[in-house]
């Protein structure tokens, strides 16, 4: 089983949608409503398996919507942050997405993979710190409503992209704004991400270990060929060795 060593591994970041809690398949579908009302009479519909995973798993909301638009060859112009949702333009799209992915959240509440719960956990009590990072504005709230909050000593998100002018995945930018706040150079991180724009933005970072978590199993080639150390369907696949000297937490 793949090791997550901590006599040189001293943090262990984690993307949230997809790794800590379920909510991929939430953006998923929220985005299959706007973008099929969208397509229209315009290209095929929105498919979640594909395109979901190509073109936006894992980039910022705007990002993501300029990515899956190209695919299709179609463009439309960036309008502004006060746009009406599903106006046609990128933010009125990714505005429309962001209501319907609220509004779930808020009625149905959020659930988190206890096999990451146990993980985080385990990695505590050995002395390992925690970092969750997320391109979504939505992370706090969603990790706050997981009841998981308590177990991160840093959250890096998409407001704090925004006010700081970072650049979204395959740009390792958010991953490297946690380990500098955990006081930590990436070389003694570990992180772990489900979106091969994320993958990639691990290797890009220097990360000492760059888990990818394929849960679909079907991704675990493009993922390794990206830059994942290790690609495993599930976090209890993964083992912990190994205490982070007190010294050096």
């Amino acid at each position: 089983m793949p090791d997550i060593d901590l006599t040189r591994i001293r943090a262990v970041v984690f993307d949230t949608d997809g790794v800590v809690t379920d909510t991929a398949r939430v953006h998923a579908a929220a985005w299959k409503h706007v973008f099929d009302a969208f397509l229209r009479g315009r290209s095929a519909p929105f498919d979640v398996r594909a395109d979901y995973l190509r073109h936006v798993d894992g980039r910022s909301r705007l990002d993501g919507v300029r990515t899956f638009l190209a695919s299709r060859d179609l463009h439309l112009p960036e309008g502004g942050p006060d746009d009406e949702p599903g106006a046609p333009t990128v933010h009125g799209l990714g505005r429309a997405k962001d209501a319907l992915f609220t509004r779930e959240v808020d009625e149905h509440g959020v659930a988190a993979y206890g096999s990451t719960v146990a993980l985080l956990h385990e990695l505590r009590g050995r002395g390992c710190r925690t970092a969750v990072v997320s391109a979504s504005r939505h992370c706090r709230q969603v990790v706050v409503a997981a009841g998981l909050i308590h177990l991160f000593d840093v959250l890096v998100d998409g407001e704090d992209a925004a006010r700081l002018g970072l650049p979204g995945k395959p740009d390792p930018a958010l991953f490297l704004e946690a380990c500098a706040r955990l006081d930590l150079p990436a070389g003694e991180a570990a992180m772990v991400e489900d979106a091969l724009p994320g993958v990639e933005a691990g290797r890009r970072g220097g990360f000492a270990l760059v888990v990818g978590v394929d849960r679909a199993d079907s991704r675990a080639a493009e993922m390794r060929a990206s830059g994942a150390d290790v690609v495993v369907s599930d976090l209890a696949e993964l083992t912990v060795t190994g205490h982070v000297p007190a010294g050096r937490r």
